[in-house]
């Protein structure tokens, strides 16, 4: 399971850096504009700049409307301005077709400029609240529209967490569909570390997390500490030691 981690700006992202060791993918976006808020080009920039050039960075480009041209031109800025994970965050889109018109933009758009980029579809686990597509569609709108992983947040950040909208049991699900159809799950939504327990047990291909590593658990006044990332990825490791050992005992 790899560890994506969303600094709010270059200083976090500094301190992100100084436990690259601990992590896998530095996450830029801008909270104060949504659970998948686009950061400027030039943040982007800065950030790939300040960690080391083996650790990929991912750009949210927002919690879209249903506006493909729009939508693929800003993933194609994500991309110039140096990352390689393209998240998009599915908000405005009611149905699985216009989900897969956006993403389809969106992978023509950054796979013509960077063959290599890694996109990923974003449905939102509380998609009852905002009314955008079940979060359980999400695997197959990644599939049909060419996208590299499908995802999961919350696109309400008021305390609920992933599993309060989605329980394990759909996320496992979840998962199974996208790995069914070729794809990387990844899941997020103020996630914590007593939830990795059940992420490894159901296969999450990659966790996001922010709260987790700044202090307090808070994802907005807290800062993200070098220290609360290794701790958060040692238990990690430590999940997936003891599933490893389960599954070898079957």
């Amino acid at each position: 399971m790899l560890l994506l981690i969303s600094p709010d700006g270059v200083e976090e992202a500094r301190e992100c850096a100084k436990a690259a060791e601990h992590l896998d993918i530095v996450d830029v976006k801008k909270p104060d504009e949504g659970s998948l808020g686009a950061n400027f080009p030039w943040v982007i920039r800065e950030i790939r700049g300040a960690v080391p050039a083996d650790k990929p960075v991912s750009a949210t480009v927002g919690d879209v409307p249903y506006k493909p041209g729009t939508v693929a031109q800003a993933a194609l800025g994500a991309a110039v301005s140096g990352a390689t994970y393209i998240k998009v965050g599915l908000y405005g889109c009611s149905t699985p077709e216009q989900a897969v018109e956006v993403m389809s933009g969106v992978v023509r758009a950054v796979k013509d400029f960077r063959p290599d980029a890694f996109v990923v579809a974003s449905g939102y686990a509380d998609a009852h609240r905002i009314g955008c597509v079940n979060p359980l569609a999400l695997p197959d709108i990644a599939r049909r529209s060419g996208s590299d992983a499908a995802m999961l947040d919350t696109a309400v950040k008021d305390g609920t967490r992933l599993f309060d909208h989605v329980p394990p049991d759909a996320c496992e699900e979840f998962v199974r569909q996208a790995h069914g159809a070729g794809l990387l799950a990844a899941l997020a939504g103020s996630v914590k570390a007593e939830d990795l327990g059940t992420l490894t047990r159901i296969g999450t291909d990659i966790v996001g997390v922010r709260g987790a590593v700044c202090e307090g658990g808070d994802r907005n006044a807290g800062r993200i500490r070098p220290r609360l990332v290794a701790a958060f990825r040692a238990e990690m490791d430590r999940h997936a030691r003891e599933h490893a050992t389960t599954v070898a005992a079957r």
